[in-house]
Parts: structure tokens; C-alpha cells; sequence
């Protein structure tokens, strides 16, 4: 029973919603586990009570406040979907309060790493001029790396100078490139792919060593790789040049909600978290070199 209702649930979130395949899984998981602390209650039955009493136990787990906050909104928009299925009669998850979230700041790099990451690969070899045309258009456009490595050949106009993006609940949104990323596009374009193609045919922009689609696996080796190349020595990400796209634009004077059209933000929030960066980079420097810091 419980099971069933899971899979509703999921295939109805996925539709009215347009979901990402990571969020369908979370909440999928989520639900699983929360349907497995029930033991032998149904899903049903449920009330307010013993889901505070579930996230007692979830708390004493030692779980963070971001995800007890994943946890609630998937159990509120599940419990909003039996009751609009008159499958109950109440929302038991009704005035139950969201966690407190810490704002932690990502790891982010500076002009200079950037600069120092971006010339890490060898241009003149197949794989270098491929890499170095990812790191340039991740930077250039602050694309997700899910964005990235699903580009299609027909997403990318060099003439026009701006691809076409895909993002999160298939939202489109079309960007500009830079001339830099434009440049090396245009050379993986002549010399890399028709080659990593091995005489066989793909959409897919970015390829593998095999001819088929980077993974996100794989490039996150990459970028790791050249970090270490580069002599860069922070816990680097696949979004760290995202990061580094948004605050470098914030630090130069971009308004907010240009950014947040560009990053594909559905919440101006999301966004705001770039100032905090940018105000935490000036209160350091006000510490290390004002006489009165």
C-alpha cells in the first residue's frame, strides 16, 4: 500500500511539477525510509504527532537542517497530494515549522585561481582543447555542470555567440558567451570532437574518450585534476566555476536579478547568497589590513 502511494505520489510531483530526476529520488528516498520508521502504520494514517516524533529521531541522527527541510517540504507536498485525493482529511504536516538553515557560503575562487584553472589544460592536445572549452564555457555562461555535459550540438550557436539552456523543471533559458569561451569552442569544434565522434554519430556536445556523453562523474576528475595541476588548494566542486561566475559578476557591479536570470534561479534568494560572499571577502580584508580591523 505504502509502496503504491509512493509511486503516485512521485509520477504526480514528476508532472505537475516538471521536477529534476535528483529531487525525484530524494523525495523517493525520503519517503521509503520515513514508510520504513512506520513500520506497520500506513502512510494514511499518520498524524501530526508521529511525524514530529519522526523528526526527533531523524534529528537525533545527526542529519542537517537543509535536509530535516527537504524532508518536510517532500512530506508536505505528499500529504497535500492524498488530501486533494480525499485519501485523508487532514494534512498532518499542516503548522509544522521549517528547521532553522545555516547559511554556509561555498567554496569559491578568485580571479586569479580562476585564470590559473582555466590555462591548466594543454590546448594543442585532443583532450586538453575539449577540457579547456568546458572550463571556459562554465565560466563564461555560470552553467550548471548538469547543463553542461547535457548540451546538445544544436544548443550551441557560435555564429549568434549564445546557447541555449535546459535547466532545472526544463526551464529554458538562452545566454550569451564571451569571446574567450566562443574561441575555444570554435577550435574543439574543428579538431577535437570530429575526432572523439570515432566516424559514429552523437547530439551530445561534450564527449567522451568513447564518443558518447561526458559524465558528471567524470568531469568532476577533470576538474579536480586540473585543480591540482593548477596548484589550487581548496575542496573544489563541479560548481565551484559557477560560484565563481556569480560572485566575479556581483563584484563587478551586476545588478541581482540580471544574475538570477542568467544562473536559471527560480528565487531571487538563491541569489542574494552572493553578496553574503562578496560582503564576507570585504570584512576579511577590512580584518587583515585596516589598522582598526
Amino acid at each position: 500500500m505504502n509502496a503504491n502511494l509512493i509511486d503516485q505520489f512521485i509520477d504526480f510531483y514528476w508532472l505537475t511539477t516538471g521536477a529534476s530526476k535528483n529531487t525525484l529520488s530524494a523525495y523517493r528516498s525520503d519517503l521509503k525510509i520515513f514508510s520504513q520508521w512506520l513500520n506497520e502504520t500506513s502512510l494514511i494514517e499518520v498524524n501530526k504527532k508521529l511525524i514530529q516524533d519522526y523528526f526527533l529521531y531523524r534529528h537525533s541522527t545527526h542529519i542537517s537542517s537543509s535536509t530535516q527541510s527537504r524532508i518536510l517540504t517532500c512530506l508536505h507536498s505528499f500529504y497535500q497530494f492524498l488530501l486533494d485525493n480525499n485519501l485523508i482529511n487532514t494534512d498532518p504536516t499542516e503548522q509544522l515549522s521549517y528547521p532553522k538553515l545555516e547559511t554556509k557560503l561555498p567554496v569559491f575562487l578568485n580571479i586569479h585561481e580562476v585564470e590559473k584553472l582555466l590555462e591548466a589544460p594543454n590546448s594543442s592536445s585532443l583532450f586538453g582543447q575539449r577540457d579547456r572549452a568546458m572550463l571556459e564555457l562554465l565560466y563564461s555562461c555560470g552553467l550548471r555542470v548538469s547543463e553542461l555535459i547535457n548540451l546538445s550540438y544544436h544548443n550551441i550557436n557560435i555564429k549568434e555567440e549564445f546557447i541555449r539552456i535546459h535547466g532545472k523543471g526544463n526551464k529554458e533559458r538562452i545566454l550569451p558567451m564571451g569571446e574567450i569561451a566562443i574561441d575555444y569552442l570554435t577550435a574543439y569544434e574543428s579538431n577535437s570532437r570530429p575526432i572523439l565522434l570515432k566516424n559514429g554519430q552523437s547530439d551530445s556536445y561534450f564527449l567522451s574518450n568513447r564518443g558518447k556523453a561526458m559524465s558528471r562523474q567524470n568531469f568532476f576528475y577533470i576538474i579536480k585534476a586540473y585543480a591540482t595541476q593548477a596548484g589550487i588548494d581548496k575542496p573544489l566542486s563541479p560548481h565551484s566555476l559557477r560560484h565563481a561566475f556569480a560572485t566575479h559578476l556581483v563584484q563587478k557591479g551586476a545588478d541581482l536579478r540580471s544574475v538570477q536570470l542568467m544562473l536559471g534561479h527560480s528565487d531571487i534568494s538563491s541569489t542574494q547568497l552572493y553578496t553574503h560572499i562578496q560582503n564576507a571577502q570585504l570584512k576579511a580584508q577590512h580584518e587583515k589590513h585596516h589598522p582598526r580591523g
